[in-house]
């Protein structure tokens, strides 16, 4: 049998790594500025996060939702503290696309409608509604387009409210920080705005912290830095470090009721186990002051770098933009200089790396990627 050949593979097969560098099968050893999709938080085979899976599977690796696992709760616990919304509920999940097909219909459920404002350049999952809300027609299937949804552009709070008034809007969704859009952030004061127009005309505000949360903007989610409260928050990729996990964190005023959302692995132990790792492990090590710290860093000495158009992000999510391609650019930087980063368009490169990533390392980084540059 086949692989269905959906991705385009670069010729280089990943089989260790250690901290914020990963070796190939020929032995080649490669700086790890992407983190597989932000999804490394803590750094590659972290010993406590191996260990925390280790025990967990000596004992149990999964039973079904239909009995207590306390780690859940051990888990929800910790992230309510970690974040500052231990008053709102948790729901555990897979992957990021089902933690927004979960918020998407909690907010339907509430307010009974239908529509959804999304935003330009976005990315929220592959799955049918998630994808829907991808502001990328390419992947988006006849099968997907099952419910009304308007595209609008970034911080542009009057057009929101246009379409608030008509009184259909369920929910309006957006990135903390858009990833795949090239690393766009929003205005405070566009989501501040977001905030009073969704409890004005009684629409669910979420927030897709899947890849701009968990640490990585330098504030456990991005949102924070507007000092707004969403009414469901999306995460998923770094929460458990490379296992499989999602979540939706839920206000208060949503009312659950017995079989109104439910999963056959979500939540499972060994996921609870390296998400309570990750949070242990990112607390201990003061990972989010260093991805604020770090994130400086590298974009001060990012600045000083001719050629570089624009210069976005915060924290350890960082979009650099050029004028051209930067196709030929990514390659040397991968092939000669053994970097491995993230592209976001044609023209712009994006940093994701673990949130461990230290100061020598991203020293280490700037001379890779001058060199990269032929400077």
């Amino acid at each position: 049998m086949k692989l269905f050949d959906v991705y385009s593979l670069f010729d280089i097969e990943i089989v260790k790594g250690k901290g914020c560098r990963v070796w190939d099968a020929k032995g080649n050893e490669y700086l790890d500025l992407y983190g597989g999709h932000a999804v490394i938080s803590v750094g590659h085979g972290h010993p406590e996060y191996v260990a925390a899976i280790s025990r967990q599977l000596d004992q149990l690796g999964f039973y079904s939702n239909y009995v207590i696992n306390g780690r859940q709760q051990e888990f929800a616990d910790k992230l309510g503290k970690a974040c500052g919304y231990d008053d709102y509920s948790l729901f555990l999940i897979n992957t990021g696309a089902e933690a927004n097909e979960n918020a998407l219909k909690l907010a339907s459920f509430h307010n009974g409608r239908k529509r959804v404002l999304t935003f330009k350049k976005s990315f929220h999952g592959r799955t049918s509604a998630a994808v829907r809300v991808t502001d990328n027609p390419a992947i988006i299937a006849p099968v997907n387009e099952g419910f009304p949804v308007t595209y609008l552009p970034f911080n542009a709070p009057e057009l929101v409210e246009d379409e608030l008034k008509k009184g259909d809007v369920s929910s309006v969704i957006i990135e903390g920080i858009q990833g795949v859009g090239g690393i766009q952030l929003p205005d405070d004061a566009f989501l501040k705005s977001l905030r009073n127009l969704c409890t004005q005309y009684d629409a669910c505000l979420i927030l897709d912290e899947i890849q701009s949360g968990y640490g990585r903007s330098g504030k456990f989610f991005a949102h924070q830095y507007a000092d707004i409260r969403p009414d469901i928050i999306t995460v998923a990729k770094g929460i458990a470090n490379g296992f499989p996990m999602g979540a939706v964190l839920i206000s208060p005023m949503f009312k659950p009721f017995y079989g109104m959302l439910g999963t056959t692995f979500g939540g499972n132990h060994l996921a609870c186990a390296a998400a309570i790792a990750v949070l242990d492990i990112m607390e201990k090590e003061q990972l989010i002051a260093n991805a604020a710290r770090i994130g400086t860093y590298l974009k001060d000495e990012l600045s000083g770098i001719p050629g570089i158009c624009e210069i976005r992000g915060k924290g350890l999510m960082i979009g650099i933009d050029f004028t051209d391609s930067i196709k030929e650019l990514r390659h040397r930087l991968l092939f000669e200089e053994k970097v491995f980063t993230g592209v976001a368009a044609p023209n712009t490169i994006r940093l994701l790396p673990p949130l461990c990533l230290t100061q020598d390392e991203a020293a280490d980084f700037i001379s890779r990627f001058r060199r990269a540059l032929r400077l």
